[in-house]
């Protein structure tokens, strides 16, 4: 049986008093294209580093490919490619050095003319060939990320691990980061870090959010976004209160969050018994004469919806 990309069990990690993880679990499959949320301090970057090789854990186990990250540290770091948050190359080198330096690093490393293809190629791939001659300190923060992202492939990474790859960047930077991570899923498992919850919506399959070290939910995008409740959209026009307070009195209605819109009234109504909901929604609502029904739907439900959900509703303990 083929070992998942990354495989963490009961991982612990404590930094004197403070227990960055708590027994966390996670799988990553093969292939995937997994977007790792949680708030700040959730242990998010701890997580990488572990599998990095960076800092030892506490307890528990992480593998990458099979590969325990405690007893072959270097065989596990050679399947991976790794794109800190904020990264840092040295100001006076230029693009083509800096990749040229990293690739160096790893053992088997191609030489001569096969690294400098190897480089070109990659300054390409990430639009940075008219930049390869530029010293990095002349680079603007979206251009670091870029040449980042270019270090982070050139040995060919089974694995490509990025810590907040959009964050700082302006809208065009954010879309661009966003297209190269979809490209690079083409090929390789993609593990990255956000806080951006669109951004996961766009090019990711898998999820797994955690909160204070501990993993809450994970899995398939889909399977997180069905959720176990279900959302309808309702807008109406007129007096809307005595509708609202037979709604809110049901007991298959979990909440109604309402907005006005001008003349209009949106109501976002998240039900416990779909089939409830849809024998008694409408009636419900058309029994009152003070106001009338325009629109009624089935909500789209977000990735925003089902993490203040599912993180909102964890206490962390």
């Amino acid at each position: 049986m083929t070992p998942p990309a990354i495989e963490i069990r009961h991982l612990s990690k404590r930094y004197s008093k403070v227990e960055a993880l708590r027994g966390l679990d996670l799988e990553v499959p093969e292939g995937s294209i997994c977007g790792f949320l949680g708030p700040n301090g959730a242990g998010k970057t701890t997580t990488m580093k572990i599998l990095m090789g960076l800092i030892r854990p506490t307890g528990g186990y992480a593998a990458v490919f099979g590969h325990d990250v405690r007893n072959h540290r270097l065989v596990a770091r050679s399947r991976i490619g790794y794109l800190p948050q904020d990264p840092v190359f040295p100001p006076n080198q230029t693009v083509r050095g800096v990749v040229s330096y990293v690739g160096r690093l790893y053992p088997g490393h191609p030489r001569g003319r096969a690294m400098r293809r190897r480089v070109d190629d990659l300054l390409d791939r990430v639009g940075m060939t008219d930049k390869a001659r530029r010293k990095v300190r002349g680079l603007s923060g979206g251009e670091r990320q870029r040449l980042g992202v270019a270090q982070a492939l050139i040995a060919d990474p089974d694995l490509v691990m990025m810590d907040e790859p959009s964050a700082g960047l302006d809208p065009v930077g954010r879309r661009d980061m966003l297209d190269l991570i979809a490209e690079i899923g083409g090929d390789t498992t993609v593990f990255y870090s956000t806080h951006i919850l669109d951004d996961v919506e766009r090019v990711s399959d898998t999820v797994v959010m955690i909160n204070a070290g501990r993993a809450v939910a994970q899995g398939p995008l889909d399977s997180i976004l069905q959720g176990s409740d279900t959302d309808y959209t309702v807008r109406l026009r007129g007096e809307t209160e005595e509708a609202l307070a037979r709604l809110t009195a049901e007991p298959w209605v979990e909440a109604v969050n309402a907005r006005h819109l001008g003349e209009i009234e949106q109501w976002r109504v998240r039900v416990s018994d779909e089939a409830a909901a849809a024998d008694r929604l409408v009636p419900t609502l058309l029994a009152d004469d003070h106001c009338d029904v325009i629109e009624f739907h089935l909500s789209d439900r977000r990735l925003e919806d089902a993490y203040l959900e599912i993180v909102g509703a964890d206490d962390g303990n």
